[in-house]
């Protein structure tokens, strides 16, 4: 038989293939949208609670970090389609509001953001998981609670996990915080990679 016709009745076959490996590949990854909190602030991205959760868990999944510092829902939002198109993450765990809420964003405005994050996650065909995001007290009452409510309010209406925001423990320890009072500290990390493993193992269905 020639070789030309060999290779084209298995062409199909091999396509086939290919695509199935790529989507078995993609169906372990979970991907991190974050901000400040999860990126590593002024620490190495190595030190960070989402690369300590991925040698816990020996990359099954595997955890990509695709926070930034200083990153806004919308900023989020803007990176998220080429995120994932590159990863072809099963899960997304959303982790952003927090620059929002310290700017003084309206709340309206947020939720309206997050909202499209939900949505284009979804379109790709991947799970949304999101985190309840809070605000230092010192915002006002009104503020902080028109806000925190957002997550569960969206949580409801799409019938997604609302993951519990790992920084109200961290808080409490102030040998655990930055100096700014805002970020967690590098001894910090062990604790919420830790906090989220057991949180998220459900979720993404860890073994």
């Amino acid at each position: 038989m020639n070789c030309n016709n060999v290779f084209r009745w298995h062409y199909p076959f091999l396509l086939l293939l290919l695509l199935l490996v790529s989507r078995i590949a993609a169906a372990d990854t979970l991907l991190v949208l974050g901000d400040s909190l999860s990126a590593g602030y002024r620490m190495s991205a190595t030190a960070a609670w989402p690369s300590l959760l991925n040698k816990t868990w020996q990359q099954q999944p595997n955890v990509v970090n695709a926070s930034i510092s200083g990153d806004t829902v919308g900023l989020g939002l803007a990176r998220l389609p080429d995120l994932l198109k590159q990863h072809q993450p099963r899960w997304v765990l959303i982790e952003l509001g927090g620059n929002d809420g310290l700017r003084g964003f309206p709340p309206q405005n947020i939720a309206a953001d997050l909202t499209k994050v939900i949505d284009e996650v979804k379109a790709a065909k991947a799970q949304p998981l999101l985190m309840q995001i809070r605000l230092p007290a010192n915002y006002g009452r009104r503020y902080t609670e028109a806000f925190s409510a957002i997550y569960p309010r969206l949580a409801q209406q799409y019938n997604i996990p609302l993951v519990p925001f790992f920084m109200e423990q961290v808080y409490l320890k102030p040998e655990w915080m930055q100096q700014d009072g805002i970020h967690p500290n590098p001894d910090a990390q062990p604790f919420i990679a830790n906090l989220m493993a057991t949180e998220l193992a459900p979720l993404v269905k860890h073994d």
